[in-house]
């Protein structure tokens, strides 16, 4: 079975936990020799920017002491064979410009997403 992984909100735990439980379990599945892609639309596409950096996170004398890596994550898997799509409008919205990805992340507009489908078993949204 051939799944593609459709993550859409951002930052979604990331307080509480080191990274985005949703990009966990897809490279979990990855890791069990799933077949899994990502797509990141809306918020999501920010994890594909190079540089972040959330080490200054605080909620009043609260600090994050382990921030999440979230465009790590994404590396990884990318190094682990997912392949990471994102939607081109959403990425134009927000004005990130192609050097700010990280490489391997391919770009598609939201018109491709349905012909994208057609080569996967199951679609699943988070």
């Amino acid at each position: 079975m051939k799944a593609l992984q459709i993550l859409q909100s951002a930052y979604r735990c990331t307080v509480e936990e080191q990274d985005d439980p949703a990009l966990w379990f897809v490279q979990v599945l990855k890791t069990a020799q799933g077949d899994v892609d990502i797509v990141l639309k809306n918020n999501a596409v920010n994890y594909a920017v190079v540089s972040q950096d959330a080490s200054g996170l605080s909620f009043g004398n609260w600090k994050q002491s382990q921030p999440s890596q979230l465009n790590q994550d994404l590396q990884q898997a990318i190094d682990q064979g997912i392949t990471i799509y994102v939607i081109a409008e959403d990425i134009a919205v927000r004005g990130i410009s192609d050097e700010k990805l990280l490489p391997g992340i391919q770009k598609i507009s939201r018109l491709e997403m349905s012909n994208l489908f057609n080569n996967y078993d199951q679609v699943w949204t988070w």
